[in-house]
This record gives C-alpha cells, structure tokens and sequence, in this order.
C-alpha cells in the first residue's frame, strides 16, 4: 500500500520519532520530523499539506496514533508507514 502511495509521487513523509531517534538511527531524506508531541501545536502545518502524507516512527505505533489524531481531523489522505526501516525499504523498492 505505501509503495504504491510512493510510485504515485506528490506524497509528503513525516518523522513522528524524537530528534535523538534520528541521530541514533538515521533519517529518511525529504522527510520532516515533528515528533509526536508535537503533532497537536503542529496541526495546521500538517493540515495544510498538499497531495498523501505518510506518518513514520521506530515501529509504526507513534505513527498510528499521528494517523489517528489527523483521522478525527477529517483527513484522509495520510497513511501509517510504519517504521523507519519499513518506509526505507519501501523507497527503495520504489526507487
């Protein structure tokens, strides 16, 4: 599902891990981090995204709760990509 969300294009990656996360295991080029706790003070800034946006984390469980949070927002565009390593793979795979 998120590979071909990817093949699509116009999509937009958003981190939900914490900064130390990311220095400890790596970004994902293009994608914007705002961790989890941010989501709610950040919520106009995602609404307003244009095209599919993929929410991402360590293991896909920050990443649902960002799906559901924008879910009760009324957004539809937005997947859960799972974890980093998940969403890495599926680039790849697109690439």
């Amino acid at each position: 599902m998120i590979e071909e969300v990817l093949k699509a294009g116009g999509y937009h990656l958003i981190d939900v891990r914490e900064e130390m996360e990311l220095e400890m295991d790596g970004a994902i080029n293009g994608a914007v981090n705002i961790p989890l706790g941010e989501i709610a003070e950040r919520k106009d800034e995602i609404m307003n995204l244009d095209g599919n946006i993929i929410f991402f984390c360590r293991s896909g469980n920050r990443s649902g709760k960002a799906l559901e949070f924008f879910k009760n927002e009324g957004l539809t565009n937005i997947y859960n990509g799972g974890g980093y390593q998940d969403v890495a793979q599926a680039l790849e795979n697109v690439l």
